[in-house]
């Protein structure tokens, strides 16, 4: 049953002092493995409260960093603290981690017993007797809170995906953590089993609990995510909400009558760049904006010079389209 933490007593440091520091907090955080360097020199801060999804390919060293954050594996360098705790220093992981569930890769449960009797072996499964009694006490909140309630009798093996995801995340939650660490917990799903752990996380990001989730998959971290971190090659290359992640939108698609008449007016709009992508025979241009250009002065220098306009649109890189050219150069294995 390893990957599955079931997190801290009921209320430990429930808005107190998770809410006045950084949850996580690296420095340099960095591991190695011979002359590979997995992580590299990573420094990440997140806020209490936030859903903040971390980005990259796969081997670009998202799990490892993870691991390293969760005291599972010892750095080569740097530091690490969570809730305000060293996780390499005395005493600092055990404090820390009675206050965080996590989920790492697969979620493990036994398919021959039910939700909830999954649930009960795991709440008795270890810390002081207040804390297992607790955890006992907490079972049909965290059915609830999954959506699992009407299932919990049921065997496992007859769990969807979806279900068996979400059952694991219940153990995560099971004693009621300030933090909530899942390593791509949308891994495998189906459409409708995806959306369900995407709305469950985006639910308890904003009833307070920070989520730390990572992910290769563009448009569930775009759809649900507070803050965005895009890795390659154990580095931070790129950091923020997604939408600043984005270029604002600084290209047009324009439909005209004709495409001749329009080339010509636009080769005298200073700033203003075809980018060469049309198709012959279309009527379609696309176009490069740079100061002093704008879709204002293009549409008007295109309308003077005598071309009909029947449609123009900005179009703005995807999230995909960022990470692509975030990842390009960094040497990330494929």
């Amino acid at each position: 049953m390893a990957g599955v933490r079931t997190g801290a007593p009921v209320g430990a440091g429930r808005a107190g002092a998770a809410s006045s520091l950084n949850v996580i907090e690296a420095s340099g955080l960095t591991k190695r493995y011979r002359d590979l360097a997995a992580v590299d020199e990573l420094d990440l801060s997140l806020e209490a409260g936030v859903l903040y999804g971390f980005l990259g390919p796969n081997g670009a060293g998202k799990t490892t960093t993870i691991r390293m954050i969760l005291g599972l594996v010892f750095p080569t360098s740097g530091r690490v603290d969570v809730l305000g705790q060293p996780m390499f220093g005395p005493g600092g992981a055990e404090r820390a981690l009675r206050r965080v569930g996590a989920l790492i890769e697969e979620p493990a449960a036994w398919s021959y017993l039910s939700g909830r009797r999954n649930l009960e072996y795991f709440a008795r499964s270890g810390g002081p007797a207040e804390d297992r009694n607790r955890r006992l006490a907490r079972i049909d909140d965290v059915l609830r809170i999954v959506g699992l309630e009407h299932a919990a009798n049921k065997k496992v093996k007859a769990y969807s995906q979806g279900m068996r995801q979400r059952l694991g995340i219940a153990v995560a939650l099971l004693g009621s953590p300030d933090l909530l660490v899942l390593d791509e917990p949308t891994n495998g799903l189906d459409p409708q089993g995806m959306r369900e752990v995407r709305l469950l996380l985006r639910r308890l990001a904003d009833e307070g609990t920070t989520v730390f989730v990572s992910s290769h998959l563009l448009a569930e971290v775009e759809a649900m995510c507070d803050r965005v971190g895009v890795l390659a090659s154990g580095r931070l290359v790129a950091e923020g909400p997604p939408s600043r992640l984005r270029p604002t939108a600084d290209r047009l698609r324009i439909e005209v009558d004709d495409p001749d008449r329009a080339r010509a007016v636009l080769a005298d709009v200073d700033g203003a760049t075809l980018d060469g992508s049309e198709t012959p025979g279309e009527r379609v241009l696309r176009v490069e904006l740079a100061p002093p250009a704008t879709a204002a002065l293009v549409n008007a220098a295109l309308v003077t010079g005598g071309v009909q306009v029947s449609a123009l649109v900005p179009e703005q890189e995807s999230l995909e389209d960022v990470f692509v050219s975030l990842v390009e150069g960094a040497d990330v294995p494929r």
